[in-house]
């Protein structure tokens, strides 16, 4: 585990039932296991990011199995790049993560989110990851710590991502096509805009590299009513919808495409 303060960026040591940085910051282990370094100063609001009842909707969704492909895809790419010291940021209830951790047991392994709810519930996967509460624009690790970044279903941060990543590092990408969720999208806006898929990469920084993309896509049939329930629950979408097409949705059986982008960015030297 290696950790900046929050509040100075000096490095973080082990503390009686906590951890401390040379200035006198000291930041407790909640019982749960993870480390809370997100300080009041740095909250947009009381309670940022994912709310409890999202962060339950993916966790039951997604323990039973729907999106497994997606993790092996990410589990057989981190294996290829082999860090000793990775984060996935943005690591939400932390089910890649646990997969990743349980593929990687011999790297150090980090992860954050800015939802305390979420973070609570994902250091029950994987203990020996290190479980933070935190900025994915501040995070509390030193620059150029980083063999491997992982960012799932997450907004990112160019520029952190830089700071963050040794030299030769990696940042591993994965997020939606415009295919993704189609037919539920369909059922729940009365136009549905499509997107470019690789618009992220319209901007990106000289000194990181694309080395790999691909697509996963299969599809996905949702008999059901829970998992329906769930998976509006879990994404923007759901929240969008009126209740009238929420149970419409719920209903019936759904077949939907589920489409991602993956992409490999390397960090090159200065």
């Amino acid at each position: 585990m290696l950790l900046a303060c929050p509040l100075c960026q000096d490095l973080l040591s082990p503390a009686e039932q906590g951890l401390s940085c040379a200035n006198g910051h000291r930041f407790d282990r909640a019982r749960q296991g993870y480390f809370n370094l997100l300080p009041v100063q740095h909250k947009k609001s009381r309670a940022p990011g994912d709310n409890p009842q999202m962060v339950e909707a993916r966790r039951h969704f997604l323990a039973a199995g729907h999106y497994a492909p997606l993790a092996q895809g990410l589990v057989e790419r981190a294996q290829t790049l082999n860090p000793k010291r990775w984060l996935d940021i943005g690591c939400g209830e932390g089910y890649y993560t646990a997969a990743i951790a349980h593929a990687l047991p011999q790297a150090d392994g980090h992860a954050l989110d800015i939802s305390r709810d979420a973070v609570k519930r994902a250091c029950r996967l994987a203990p020996e990851v290190a479980w933070l509460v935190a900025s994915m624009a501040r995070v509390p690790m030193p620059s150029a710590s980083c063999d491997l970044l992982l960012s799932v279903f997450s907004p990112l941060d160019y520029a952190e991502a830089i700071r963050l990543l040794a030299p030769g590092g990696h940042l591993l990408r994965l997020g939606p096509t415009s295919e993704h969720l189609l037919e539920l999208r369909e059922k729940i806006y009365d136009e549905v805009r499509r997107y470019d898929d690789a618009k992220h990469l319209t901007d990106l920084p000289a000194q990181l590299a694309l080395t790999d993309s691909g697509q996963l896509s299969f599809e996905l049939t949702l008999n059901n009513p829970a998992d329906r329930a769930n998976l509006l629950a879990m994404t923007p979408h759901g929240w969008r919808a009126s209740e009238a097409k929420r149970q419409a949705v719920i209903a019936e059986p759904l077949v939907v495409r589920v489409a991602v982008r993956y992409d490999v960015l390397q960090r090159l030297p200065e």
